[in-house]
């Protein structure tokens, strides 16, 4: 980056930092915001520090919201609750349109080697959740190893409270991440998932 003035250069290392983002799209990103106008670069700003402002986590649910509940918690069944690793994986559901129930976003799943215990993840949340309206608990955590063990610890927890656990089918590729499946192979997982 000693090729580019000093804004030039915080701004693509800035954009570095974003998940995906190598020096090359960075540096990209970094000349299509100069190309913008000044008032196209502060709604760009805008939209950043708005997002940042506004955008929560839903206490019941865990999901991104800008109102607390957030929609899905507020207008879907409760009698299912599909639980997902992060917010991307509730929107990689939503975009199959099939799914009329809840979301449950742990934020992570189990991984004692990067010592990431029950504690560290949103169980205790889902728990109290398990009330006699919940007939269901959907596990879509990632096909990982770390997933099934998070899938398997949250079975063990609902047994006990009669409540039927499915887990996804299989269709997504272990080792894959849920937000990159396509709609087609989510929506046969969420249809063919089993019990664990």
């Amino acid at each position: 980056m000693a090729n580019y003035v000093q804004p030039i250069a915080r701004l693509i290392n800035e954009f570095s930092k974003l998940p995906g983002v190598g020096n090359k799209t960075a540096q990209r990103y970094a000349l299509s915001v100069l190309k913008m106008s000044p008032e196209q670069a502060m709604q760009f700003a805008q939209a950043i520090v708005e997002a940042k402002e506004q955008v929560k986590f839903c206490t019941i649910c865990g999901n991104f919201t800008d109102s607390d509940p957030c929609v899905f918690c507020k207008t879907k069944s409760k009698s299912q609750i599909c639980v997902v690793q992060e917010p991307k994986d509730v929107l990689a559901v939503e975009r199959i349109g099939e799914y009329k129930g809840v979301y449950h976003v742990l934020h992570g799943v189990l991984n004692p080697m990067q010592g990431v215990g029950v504690n560290d993840i949103r169980l205790k949340e889902l728990v109290q959740r398990l009330d006699d309206n919940v007939k269901e608990v959907i596990v879509a955590t990632d096909a990982t190893v770390e997933g099934e063990a998070t899938a398997m610890y949250i079975a063990k927890l609902c047994k006990p409270l009669s409540i039927k656990v499915t887990r996804l089918a299989q269709g997504i590729s272990i080792g894959s991440e849920l937000q990159y499946a396509d709609e087609v192979t989510l929506a046969m997982a969420l249809k063919n998932r089993r019990e664990l």
